[in-house]
């Protein structure tokens, strides 16, 4: 059995608010990846999040709020820093991490004394929790450590009859997850890029935003989603070439016996499948998934991607592609 997939009608809003009410999972459409949704503040409805997906028990999630929700529910307080980039980048893509409220449970902190909070721009997601009126725990729709999903249809095919109902809002717009940023402390930290980008947030605070790997060396950050080197993994195993080195690597497979899926700007010639890389950063972000998902279902022995550029723009799209690669085992 499949999940019902629903268009966002009233009706099919009021059916997910009731199976969320009653501790049941809903898929959640957002601007980003879709999520699995489950109420915040219950710990047996967390709870089935953790064990459709097969989540580590000390992963946090993030906590989504509506537009203008009162946040001392989840947040012990709002530092100054947090509420610029609220003010700027909220309803959007970007995760704030914050000092926990007493009551807040541990299953979403992953026992930390930080909670992350997200107010998604996606209608559907702020219809839901607008009439849910509650904090909606709402990590990516897949199975641990695998390909995110971007459409409804991936969340159904992912957990079947696991998850009642699926509300759909078509496919993602940003397509990769968001940008998770600390700031429970005086210095915001870069956490996980995402489409709000490190140049967006220091035009905001005036000043640059540090990273986790210069702040690692003089303090611990928070455990976050999608901080593991191995995560958003095809089946498939995964490589990163260089453009100029494609061909050589597909004719090394073929001469392994191995058949090859490219996805890449050009056609390099002799893959079994090859699939047209868009050259603008936002765009790759947008398909990522979906290609990863459409190349992984191929039959294909081994995924080829071309590297992507190192210019700042594609910084969340190198993050996402290095670790689904060692998520494969090919990296």
């Amino acid at each position: 059995m499949s999940a019902r997939i629903l268009p966002p009608t009233p009706d099919a809003i009021a059916q997910a608010v009731a199976l969320l009410r009653a501790g049941q999972l809903v898929g959640l459409p957002t601007e980003t990846v879709y999520g699995l949704a489950a109420d915040a503040s219950d710990a047996e409805a967390v709870a089935r999040i953790f064990a459709a997906k097969g989540r580590p028990n000390d992963h946090p999630v993030i906590v989504h709020v509506a537009a203008g929700t009162d946040l001392s529910r989840w947040a012990a307080n709002v530092p100054d820093v947090a509420r610029r980039l609220m003010d700027a980048f909220w309803p959007g893509p970007l995760t704030l991490i914050l000092p926990r409220a007493a009551g807040v449970l541990d299953a979403v902190t992953g026992g930390q004394d930080t909670v992350g909070l997200r107010c998604p721009s996606h209608p559907v997601a702020q219809a839901l929790l607008a009439a849910f009126d509650g904090g909606l725990a709402a990590p990516s729709a897949n199975r641990f450590g695998r390909v995110s999903p971007t459409t409804a249809a991936h969340v159904a095919d992912e957990f079947g009859d696991l998850v009642p109902l699926v509300l759909d809002g078509g496919p993602c717009e940003v397509g990769i997850e968001s940008t998770i940023v600390d700031v429970s402390t005086q210095i915001p930290i870069l956490l996980r890029p995402g489409h709000v980008s490190a140049l967006a947030l220091s035009e905001v605070l005036g000043s640059a935003v540090l990273t986790r790997a210069q702040m690692d060396a003089q303090r611990p950050v928070p455990r976050v989603s999608g901080s593991l080197s191995a995560h958003y993994a095809p089946r498939t195993p995964l490589r990163l070439v260089d453009a100029g080195r494609l061909a050589g690597e597909i004719a090394a497979e073929a001469a392994r016996g191995r058949s090859v899926g490219v996805w890449s700007r050009q056609d390099p010639g002799g893959a079994a499948c090859w699939l047209e890389a868009p050259a603008d950063p936002e765009r790759y972000a947008q398909s990522l998934y979906a290609t990863l998902r459409e190349l992984d279902g191929k039959g294909v022995d081994v995924l080829l991607f071309e590297q992507p550029p190192g210019a700042p723009a594609w910084t969340a799209v190198r993050d996402r592609l290095g670790r689904a690669a060692v998520g494969s085992g090919e990296a």
